[in-house]
């Protein structure tokens, strides 16, 4: 078996115990964003298995947007990532 060779680590370890590869990421051509792909990237930044920019770079998301993302998946969690519940949480 091949695997190609990328920059960083492979898989990590989140803090529940679950281990986290880059195939558990959305695809690069993702279109439509679900709550759950939103969190996957959130939690593959922030547990160091991909950086920000490469994040950014594959997805084509403003830094703005994926900031967003983040303070909304740490105060709240993946749950106020959803359409439905963005008055919910959002700041008045």
């Amino acid at each position: 078996m091949y695997l190609r060779k990328v920059e960083g680590p492979r898989s990590v370890t989140l803090p529940d115990g679950r281990i986290m590869t880059r195939a558990d990421l959305p695809s690069e051509k993702t279109r439509r964003w679900v709550a759950s792909r939103k969190a996957a990237v959130v939690r593959a930044v922030v547990h160091g298995l991909i950086t920000q920019k490469e994040a950014l770079e594959r997805y084509g998301l403003s830094e703005e947007e994926f900031d967003g993302w983040k303070t909304a998946v740490l105060n709240h969690g993946e749950a106020a990532l959803k359409a439905t519940n963005l008055k919910r949480y959002r700041q008045p």
